[in-house]
């Protein structure tokens, strides 16, 4: 309270924070009250005085040498301590060093304490005026400003190695990384392998071989040679478990759970998915969940922390993305304008802590880099310690919304179905969504069914008769506390996306399969990009849905890009299009195991034939009255010909 925040185009003082709910108080006498949830992703939003913080980005960062990344995080943890006293900052616990007490000595006292015992530490040319110059540069540039300008000319000790071998030892030690019988010899074939794909085979001239020795030598880990088993990050064990969160967003633990309805994959063919959630250790709101496929694990932490802590209503293109996804299927929860008020008021917020189990999540370099600056703690823990109470909220998570799924499927098989006689058949397939759909239905439920749905694990201990909401908890919560966590901007949310290079054409982006385009490319059509070696261009993507690309451009800033087939997958026509499309390529796929008798009619045979006859009648294709005989495998089969009914306009109009 006391703060002093620009909301609506005024500037406001915050005098009380009740049960989720800011008292605003203006200059002029003017009083307000509006949700914290809303406050925070207003338009226009910001703090009096704070500057919005500042994350790395991705590929800035991960082209600095690893000495240079380590100088700078140390850099970060000196002036910490210079300031606050812990290296950790505020709130990492423990006490002070006796010399840089904040109670007891000066800010310049403690700068000439710091300098001191980096030179005695062997660092050299550090004085007082360096470490004053060096904390200023922290605060006005961020982390990037702690780095040694000196190192960004060349490699460390790569030598006068293309950056392309380099690109692909290093790719290569990224693969080989935690396997105990990995040779030198087989990270140098590996790596040869890899320039081949990418450039081309011969395009690329590779150092002599004992070049090459040197180089994996000078490039891998001293701690970890190759061969070595992979070192694992974990917290000490606390036989008590984990402490408690008392505040919103104190403590944020992602979990996943297996998902028990079919998603139609790229290929066409039914593929099993997965929810990771990122759940509120306090409150029990989700505040992030991401639907991918069960065999896409671990999964990339910097989306959810993007997903987490940006406000879905002020990321570029939102608006349109949810009203033509909301629009495509049946059987809604919520009216459009209804989830777009729910949205606005949705918790959202940075964790101060991000529990994960490194078995399915992953956390590098580069996020260790932008949690450093955005002063999360991340805590690498192993489901059967400490994380069994959230990925038990998980589960039953994932078990409730598969529930919601199938009747969600089961509408979209009713609304595909074509009418008439054979079209509502016992012999017809249930509906199967696409990835996109279920993400938007499960964003949908999460909002209107798992929010303001009763939990057993949010009780008093001196009230367990009264049980609340995740909503509820969270406005209490934010009350109790006093304190509201601050959500980041809309440029965040890019820029926390994973980086990738490709090339614009005279057509956009390819990017998997898709294209993508927009007015911002015009005058950079078919030319290399300039800040680039390679001449390709920084794109950042979202792994877990296709719609959402941005490209940086050559003034700095990540512009986002249109799919340009996004109306074609969302419109309601294209439930039967990619319904029946998705049958003809699983008829055209043999099951896995299916061997086909070599000859005669005996029971491999007739197995044949049946599975043979089940492949041709999956489908809900309208039987013809002819009889036809189909050759499969050498074996002959008699079966109804399947015909295309005709189209009927007024039918599949009543389906927009």
């Amino acid at each position: 309270m006391g703060a002093r925040v620009e909301f609506e185009g005024r500037i406001w003082q915050v005098s009380g924070l009740v049960e989720g709910r800011v008292y605003l108080a203006a200059d002029d006498g003017a009083t307000g009250c509006v949700l914290a949830t809303a406050l925070v992703s207003a338009a226009g939003f910001r703090v009096v005085g704070q500057a919005d913080p500042e994350t790395l980005a991705a590929e800035e960062w991960a082209a600095l040498p690893v000495a240079a990344r380590e100088r700078a995080l140390a850099w970060q943890r000196h002036i910490r301590e210079i300031e606050t006293g812990l290296p950790g900052g505020p709130g990492s616990g423990g006490a002070p060093r006796l010399e840089y007490d904040p109670r007891r000595f000066t800010l310049a006292e403690r700068e000439h304490a710091k300098a001191a015992e980096l030179a005695a530490l062997g660092w050299r040319g550090v004085s007082r005026v360096t470490v004053q110059r060096m904390r200023l540069n922290y605060h006005r540039q961020g982390l990037l400003a702690l780095v040694d300008g000196r190192s960004l000319r060349r490699r460390a000790g790569t030598g006068r190695a293309d950056e392309r071998v380099v690109a692909a030892v290093l790719e290569a030690l990224r693969l080989c990384r935690g396997r105990r019988a990995t040779t030198v010899k087989q990270i140098i074939e590996r790596a040869e392998q890899i320039v081949a794909q990418r450039h081309g085979r011969g395009r690329v001239k590779l150092p002599a071989r004992a070049s090459m020795y040197r180089l994996v030598k000078a490039l891998s880990d001293p701690a970890e040679p190759p061969g070595s088993p992979a070192r694992t990050a974990t917290g000490r064990w606390r036989a008590s478990g984990a402490p408690p969160a008392l505040r919103p967003a104190e403590r944020v633990q992602v979990a996943t759970a297996a998902l028990g309805v079919p998603v139609v994959g790229e290929d066409g063919l039914a593929v099993a998915v997965s929810v990771t959630a990122a759940v509120d250790g306090a409150t029990g709101c989700v505040l992030a969940a991401v639907v991918h496929d069960r065999q896409a694990v671990p999964v990339q932490l910097p989306v959810l922390l993007a997903e987490m802590a940006v406000p879905c209503v002020v990321r570029p293109g939102w608006r349109e993305m949810l009203r033509a996804a909301h629009e495509s299927l049946p059987g809604r929860l919520m009216g459009v304008e209804a989830r777009l008020e729910a949205a606005a008021v949705r918790p959202v917020a940075v964790p101060e802590t991000l529990v994960f189990d490194p078995a399915t999540a992953a956390a590098g370099s580069w996020l260790l880099s932008v949690c450093e600056s955005l002063g999360v703690s991340l805590e690498a823990v192993s489901a059967r310690q400490e994380g069994r109470a959230v990925a038990e909220t998980v589960r039953r998570l994932a078990g409730l919304f598969t529930r919601h799924a199938a009747a969600v499927a089961a509408a979209v098989a009713a609304a595909a179905r074509p009418a008439g006689p054979g079209g509502d058949g016992p012999g017809q397939p249930p509906g199967v969504l696409g990835m996109l759909h279920l993400q938007d239905v499960l964003d949908e439920w999460i909002t209107a069914v798992w929010h303001t749905r009763l939990q057993e694990t949010l009780r008093h201990p001196l009230m367990p008769g009264a049980v609340l909401c995740p909503r509820e908890m969270w406005q209490v919560l934010l009350g109790a506390a006093g304190v509201l966590p601050l959500p980041l901007g809309a440029r965040h949310f890019a820029e926390l996306l994973p980086a990738r290079r490709h090339a614009v054409t005279e057509a956009g982006v390819r990017l998997g399969r898709r294209r993508y385009d927009a007015a911002c490319l015009d005058e950079h059509r078919g030319r290399s990009c300039p800040t680039t070696d390679d001449g390709r261009w920084e794109v950042h993507h979202h792994p877990y849905d296709v719609r959402q690309v941005h490209i940086r451009l050559p003034d700095g800033e990540l512009h986002p890009l249109a799919w340009t087939d996004s109306a074609h997958s969302l419109r309601p026509l294209d439930a039967t299009v990619r319904q029946r499309t998705a049958q003809t390529v699983a008829a055209r796929t043999h099951p896995a195991g299916d061997q086909p008798a070599s000859a005669g009619e005996g029971s491999g045979a007739a197995q044949w034939h049946a599975q043979t006859e089940a492949v041709l009648r999956a489908g809900p294709l309208e039987r013809g009255p002819g009889v036809a005989e189909v050759s499969v495998q050498g074996h002959r089969v008699s079966q109804e010909v399947p015909y295309w009914p005709v189209w009927d306009a007024k039918a599949e109009a009543r389906q927009w």
